[in-house]
């Protein structure tokens, strides 16, 4: 009965709905893709290099992942909220308000996703055979040049994985979002404050389920297709 009426929640979206869907797409996106480029960097620095503190950097930087994502938000505020220690310095001179709009939501995103995305990168490339890196050397190509010819394409399959983790994290963030960058609809408020949002509201359950499927059939294809890019590489190798 249930998989029967599924198709009928699609039909009437509001535009609050769409709001939602389409801010969340586009938070989970610009995270992701503005993400990827330092996470990569840090990744190959974490995977490649031995030195004294190395836990301790280890830590900082996986820390979002094992903090509670409000309190993640709160320390955002508290640095770059308008009466923040950086953010109050930027509004004053400079007129730029970070908390409690778009680039917050997506600031938020960032910080809680970029752990997964960097942990699977350097995983990854941690199991790329080094020798196979020091033979390329020592034929005159450049580590930069051995790094995208040897190392990325043989830790793809993991970068893969680390890309749609983070996309997907982005995706379901809340936490760190309500706090730093608010509830405003059409403005901060993405699927899962949406959702939180209508459950509080009698009547509004229609509503509540479609975001609920709408966020899950998101993400299933965001896995699928990594699973595809992913086969699509071992093939071609």
């Amino acid at each position: 009965m249930i998989v029967y009426k599924l198709p009928i929640l699609f039909i009437n979206l509001s535009s609050s709905e769409w709001s939602a869907i389409l801010l969340s797409l586009k938070v989970a996106i610009i995270s992701t893709v503005v993400s990827f480029p330092f996470a990569l960097l840090i990744g190959w620095w974490l995977a490649r290099s031995t030195f004294r503190g190395k836990p301790l950097v280890e830590g900082l930087i996986h820390l979002p992942l094992v903090m509670p994502p409000v309190t993640t938000g709160y320390l955002l505020l508290i640095v770059l909220g308008t009466n923040g220690f950086i953010g109050k310095w930027l509004f004053q001179w400079f007129g730029i308000r970070i908390a409690f709009n778009q680039t917050a939501a997506i600031l938020a995103a960032m910080i809680v996703s970029f752990p997964l995305i960097t942990r699977s990168i350097s995983t990854s490339i941690e199991m790329v055979d080094t020798r196979l890196e020091s033979a390329s050397r020592t034929l005159g190509i450049s580590p930069f040049i051995t790094f995208f010819r040897i190392t990325f394409p043989l830790a793809i399959p993991g970068i893969i994985s680390g890309v749609v983790l983070g996309f997907a994290r982005c995706l379901g963030e809340f936490g760190a979002t309500i706090t730093f960058a608010g509830n405003i609809e059409g403005e901060t408020r993405t699927i899962p404050l949406a959702v939180y949002n209508y459950m509080q509201i009698p009547g509004k359950e229609g509503a509540t389920l479609r975001l609920v499927i709408i966020s899950a059939l998101i993400s299933l294809v965001a896995m699928i297709l990594a699973e595809y890019l992913n086969k699509r590489v071992k093939q071609n190798r």
